[in-house]
């Protein structure tokens, strides 16, 4: 893959404002992250790896009704109990449209144990828990696109 094309493409996902972007041709991989923090990068000749230095862009919640000033905050769960995506692609709660959920809510998992599936690329990407605990929360619909970095579960 030649270096004009690679900046052609890096152009377009800026612009398109996607997260994530992976381009397999013949033995070359390139892969556009938003979320790195580290220069380009690259592996091996078969596998080139560029990581584009850009902060994510923060959204802003008005939320729909009026909050009382002197109304207490809720207490939400800290943002290190959730399994996160490391991928954008499609979630699968089941290993096979025929078989039941790999955990459901109320289950204690291990760490390491295979929490679902996520498809990228017509690749089945086994995602595992980083954390053991009880599934509090599941926050993704089975078949729904997922993007990089987005919460998935709640473990306490």
């Amino acid at each position: 893959m030649d270096i004009k094309k690679i900046k052609a493409i890096v152009e377009l996902v800026k612009e398109s404002g996607i997260h994530e972007l992976e381009i397999t041709e013949g033995e070359e991989k390139l892969k556009i992250s938003a979320y790195s923090t580290a220069p380009a990068v690259v592996a091996t000749p078969a596998q080139a790896v560029y990581h584009q230095q850009q902060a994510p862009v923060a959204a802003t919640h008005i939320p729909s009704t009026p909050v009382a000033a002197d109304s207490q905050p809720t207490i939400s769960t800290s943002p290190k109990n959730y399994i996160t995506s490391p991928m954008v692609g499609t979630f699968y709660a089941a290993s096979s449209p025929n078989t039941p959920p790999l955990i459901n809510v109320g289950q204690t998992v291990k760490m390491g144990q295979v929490l679902c599936i996520i498809e990228a690329m017509k690749l089945m990407n086994q995602i595992e828990s980083d954390k053991e605990g009880t599934v509090k929360e599941i926050l993704v619909k089975d078949g729904s696109p997922v993007e990089f970095g987005q919460q998935l579960f709640v473990i306490e």
